[in-house]
């Protein structure tokens, strides 16, 4: 274990090292923005910057899950890129009220129960184009139902999946 601290203490202290020799603090400020004089930056901030850029991987870690516990900050999930992020960021949050009426569950799992021995090739088939298998692979899922097809599917499509799959033979259930 000792190995590793040192090693860990050497790593750091090279990376440190490194740092200052190659690019001062300045010329961060101006590398972004050289158009205009940096900033002089408060020296207790530099001292806790230094202090930060000597940990190791695990030490930022638990610096990150402490800062987090003291200053009560949420875990973030970042949405996917997409058109509806910034919208949906943007929009007032209103409180809820205190009795609310339980919700209609939107969201589905799919899966292949049973299915009509006489039906299998249609529904081999409609596995294959539903999840994009091949021939042998899907008509291995088939085999092996009961089986989950899809899960966290919205409503409308679990119910046209549904349909097709019965309409070919077999028995599907909501989830």
């Amino acid at each position: 274990m000792s190995a590793v601290l040192r090693l860990s203490a050497a790593r750091s202290l090279a990376v440190a090292s490194v740092r200052r020799s190659v690019v001062p603090s300045m010329a961060i400020a101006r590398r972004f923005n050289s158009t205009e004089a940096a900033a002089p930056v408060d020296p207790k901030i530099s001292a806790i910057v230094d202090s930060i850029s000597t940990l190791t991987l695990l030490e930022t870690a638990a610096l990150v899950k402490e800062l987090k516990t003291r200053l009560d900050i949420p875990d973030i999930s970042f949405p996917a890129a997409g058109a509806g992020a910034p919208a949906a960021a943007a929009a007032p949050v209103e409180e809820a009220p205190a009795e609310e009426a339980p919700k209609e569950k939107t969201m589905f799992t799919l899966k292949l129960e049973s299915f009509d021995p006489k039906a299998k090739p249609k529904i081999i088939k409609e596995v294959k184009s539903l999840l994009g298998l091949s021939l042998v692979e899907s008509k291995k899922f088939v085999e092996s139902a009961p089986k989950v097809l899809k899960e966290n599917v919205v409503k409308e499509d679990a119910e046209k999946i549904k349909a097709a799959i019965e309409a070919a033979g077999g028995k599907v259930s909501l989830d």
